[in-house]
């Protein structure tokens, strides 16, 4: 009985050791993305979304609003920087039913651009598309 309750209590001190550094290297992994995104470096986003997934097996939607760039969202971002072949490639990337939630704030993506003045992005168009 002491046995179970001793290898117990290791398995459970080893799962918490390993659990805390997986969630920092995420976030390490992840830590220029926003700079990637308003660059427009479409091939270096590919491979950042591809190596996090390998590594960690998340994909965009697992990690995507729990990343801001100046209180936006990654699309957002793109919008902003018109950073068109970044902001399509997120775009599809997600599932619709995640384009077309609210987000932080209560908005959609869609409702976000049209009062910033955003309607004319190109973003913006393959969105309702996807959507």
């Amino acid at each position: 009985m002491l046995k179970i309750v001793k290898t117990s209590i290791a398995i459970a001190a080893t799962s918490i050791v390993f659990a805390a550094p997986a969630q920092a290297d995420v976030a390490e992994a992840l830590q220029n993305i926003c700079t990637i995104v308003k660059a427009d470096d479409k091939s270096e986003l590919r491979k950042k979304m591809k190596r996090v997934q390998s590594d960690y097996r998340l994909k965009l939607q697992d990690y995507y609003t729990g990343i801001t760039c100046g209180g936006n969202s990654l699309i957002r971002t793109a919008m902003l920087n018109d950073a068109v072949e970044t902001g399509t490639l997120m775009v599809k990337k997600m599932p619709k039913s995640d384009l077309s939630a609210p987000e932080k704030d209560g908005k959609t993506v869609v409702a976000w651009a049209s009062e910033n003045g955003l309607t004319t992005s190109p973003i913006v168009a393959v969105l309702n598309d996807r959507i």
